[in-house]
């Protein structure tokens, strides 16, 4: 399980000790400030201890739920509108409104920890959001793949998170036409 400096200070007492466990190989060193018992973690994971308020979205997200192929090439976190930046050449980051943040965000198992992702719906909700912004093809597969699994989906959570978006009625009448 990867940690952070400051939990290894709380497990272990003090640096000293911290530095003793590295040197005994019980514990390893994946970047500045992370910390994990295993050897190797999941780039994912180390993102996800380091920016524990931020969320998983849009490609990161699409990929986990298999609605698209396309490798993504950076994690893409949803933060608070009020967060600092993150200057962090692996992710690119999505400011999001404080009371839409945590809607639909949810513990998922990767690689063997739990990480914060949003659910499927809140994803659908998402592409719709930013279908302007994306490459077409690209979009045209999610949306395709969504399809597919259009009877696995909460259609009333859908309807529950959409009022709670900005141009709820945009994204409403592009469900209508291009979802169901």
């Amino acid at each position: 399980m990867a940690i952070l400096y400051k939990q290894c200070l709380e497990k272990y007492g003090s640096d000293y000790q911290i530095q003793q466990e590295i040197l005994a190989g019980r514990l390893f060193k994946l970047e500045k400030g992370v910390y994990s018992e295993k050897k190797y973690e999941s780039a994912m994971v180390v993102v996800s201890v380091k920016y524990p308020k931020a969320v998983f979205t849009m490609d990161s997200a699409f990929y986990h739920y298999n609605l698209t192929d396309t490798i993504p090439e950076k994690y893409h976190l949803a933060t608070a509108k009020n967060t600092r930046q993150i200057r962090d050449s692996r992710v690119v980051q999505k400011f999001e409104n404080s009371d839409t943040l945590y809607l639909g965000a949810e513990n998922v198992e990767f690689d063997g920890e739990t990480i914060v992702m949003y659910n499927r719906e809140r994803m659908l909700l998402e592409l719709l959001r930013n279908k302007n912004k994306l490459p077409f093809d690209y979009y045209k597969e999610i949306l395709g793949n969504y399809r597919h699994i259009l009877y696995e989906l909460d259609t009333q959570l859908i309807q529950d998170y959409l009022p709670q978006f900005p141009k709820s009625n945009m994204i409403s009448q592009a469900l209508q036409l291009e979802v169901f």
